[in-house]
């Protein structure tokens, strides 16, 4: 019997958080085709994520706040065989469409699941976590869908054209990744995790992200401009201003009384802001990119 609490741990509206990375990718897709794009979408944000959601959460049985559940049920057997389910329904999704996107489904669900699992636990080695989840929700993600999306196979994670926007998508992870966990640090130590925001301490997650978040810009503006769309970088800088302000805006607080203002709602508002601008942009830039926009006269 699946359970409600089950349902909740996989946190499908939690892909909301990673949905840029598959519009990026969409966006720079040369061979589009609406079959694949609808059956990427879903391995991606309906099965492969949640269930990785899920297993992840069946393993830290956190009591505390997590990404999307601020009072997190408790955990049920029935979860640990869900998350499976839903990962094996990713892996035949991927199958239909060529074995290649199906077998980096599986490598990013297997990556997913070393995050947590007591033998592995990534989560216990602040760096490594960091860079692996970085890597492989931006880049690795980005080629993936990339591949999906055009039928295409492994070697395509290795091109240019590929390699770069992708790793421009890690740098957006690996800016926000600390944020995540920076309301965590009570029940990580408890459990013995070292996660790098705990290492960084509350105001140097900040300067660290802040920090990241300028080679981000930085590194964008230089490929828009290397593609010589001048256009496309101001609206990518008036997407990026509201979540810079609201970080800044948090940051302040958190710098007069960091107990209090490093928090779960805070943490979530800052994703919330920074999935509804960097959507929005990336959707426009899919609908520039590929002239629908110019087709229906805008």
């Amino acid at each position: 019997m699946i359970t409600t609490s089950s349902l909740r741990h996989l946190r499908i509206p939690f892909s909301l958080f990673l949905m840029p990375v598959f519009f990026f990718a969409l966006a720079l897709t040369p061979n589009h085709n609406e079959s694949r794009i609808l059956w990427v979408f879903l391995a991606l944000h309906l099965f492969l994520y949640p269930s990785s959601n899920g297993y992840n959460s069946y393993f830290d049985k956190d009591e505390e706040s997590i990404g999307g559940l601020k009072h997190p049920p408790k955990v049920t057997k029935d979860l640990y065989w869900l998350s499976l389910v839903f990962f094996l329904v990713a892996l035949g999704i991927g199958a239909t469409i060529n074995f290649s996107f199906a077998g980096m489904l599986l490598v990013y669900g297997l990556v997913s699941m070393a995050y947590s699992h007591p033998s592995i636990r990534l989560k216990k080695y602040p760096w490594l976590s960091w860079f692996i989840a970085g890597l492989f929700q931006g880049y690795f993600t980005f080629g993936m869908a990339y591949a999906g999306l055009s039928n295409l196979s492994w070697d395509v994670l290795t091109k240019s054209h590929v390699l770069l926007p992708g790793l421009l998508t890690s740098l957006m992870l690996w800016g926000n990744y600390p944020l995540t966990q920076v309301y965590q640090h009570g029940e990580d130590s408890r459990r013995g995790d070292r996660t790098l925001s705990l290492v960084l301490g509350i105001k140097g997650t900040f300067l660290f992200a802040a920090l990241v978040f300028m080679c981000t810009g930085a590194a964008f503006a230089w490929y828009f401009l290397a593609r010589n769309q001048t256009q496309i970088l101001w609206i990518y800088l008036a997407a990026m201003t509201p979540i810079m302000l609201y970080f800044l805006t948090w940051f302040n607080f958190v710098r007069l009384n960091p107990e209090k203002y490093a928090n779960y709602s805070w943490a979530m508002g800052m994703n919330y802001f920074s999935a509804l601008a960097l959507n929005a942009f990336f959707i426009y830039y899919f609908l520039k990119n590929t002239q629908i926009l110019q087709a229906l006269g805008v």
